[in-house]
């Protein structure tokens, strides 16, 4: 059994980075830029897609982790889900390919995102953009870097002119009020949205209610080395390996912004600003 210190971090770290590489080159083998994947594409009962290149990507993770790390339980978008997870400490979560619409009709703001949680908190992760030759790599005391430099999120002194990215259900709140924010575009990842946060691409990001958990979990520990945090609105850090996978309103900020942030989304949501 790893008991996941911080050697044992940082001796894992590179197979889960070259692991999500190789997972991006399958998922590469069915993209298109700017055109319709090649890979078959179904519907879910929601309505959103999932295409084969989805399930050969669930696959490829699925038996690659159980090798690396074979104490793990496993959680995946385009898995059964199976609440024996829950009687593990150690917990995979992926989801195979974020984004999964800009995947297959060409876009290239997609991801590979895995994380490895211990004890409900995300303690690895990694973020693959391949078609955008982007690579996001984290680990609990080991930093976040974005293909291999290092990633500290700005600290901004205060909120006013911030760039934000938002749900549109916002944006006229978010426009009219009066800290002047910068409306950022919005990626279709919502892994690689959040990842910007501790790139320094944007403020502040805002994600409306029902995302999972395998949207959010590599980007979460990248967050929290990059001196930023992501939480729901109680502004407490996340827990992960829970019967429910969904999420309430999301904000990501760095850690100098981050209380005005979460104060401010509130206002904006429940549209008291």
């Amino acid at each position: 059994m790893m008991g996941f210190s911080q050697a044992e971090l940082a001796a894992f770290l590179p197979q889960l980075e070259n692991v999500t590489r190789r997972a991006g080159d399958i998922a590469m083998a069915y993209f298109r830029p700017g055109e319709r994947t090649t890979a078959a594409v179904s519907y879910k009962g929601g309505g959103s897609p999932v295409t084969e290149a989805d399930f050969a990507v669930d696959r490829f993770l699925f038996h690659e982790m159980a090798r690396l790390a074979p104490e793990a339980a496993w959680l995946s978008e385009e898995s059964i889900d199976s609440e024996r997870r829950l009687e593990r400490d150690a917990l995979i979560i992926v989801d195979p390919i974020d984004g999964t619409h800009a995947f297959s009709r060409g876009d290239a703001r997609w991801s590979v995102s895995i994380a490895l949680s211990v004890g409900g908190r995300p303690v690895a992760g990694v973020i693959h953009a391949p078609a955008l030759g982007e690579t996001y790599v984290g680990a609990r005391g080991l930093g976040a870097f974005l293909n291999a430099s290092p990633l500290r999120a700005p600290q901004r002194a205060e909120i006013s002119g911030a760039a934000v990215v938002a749900p549109r259900a916002i944006h006229d709140r978010l426009a009219a009020a009066p800290q002047g924010f910068i409306l950022a575009p919005r990626t279709p990842s919502l892994a690689l949205r959040l990842a910007g946060v501790a790139s320094g691409r944007h403020d502040i990001v805002v994600a409306a209610p029902n995302a999972r958990d395998w949207d959010i979990a590599a980007a979460d520990v990248l967050l929290a080395e990059a001196g930023a945090m992501l939480s729901e609105p109680e502004g407490v850090a996340l827990t992960y390996n829970r019967a429910s996978l969904a999420r309430d309103m999301l904000i990501a900020a760095p850690k100098s912004l981050f209380d005005e942030s979460l104060a401010l989304a509130r206002e904006v949501w429940e549209g008291k600003l």
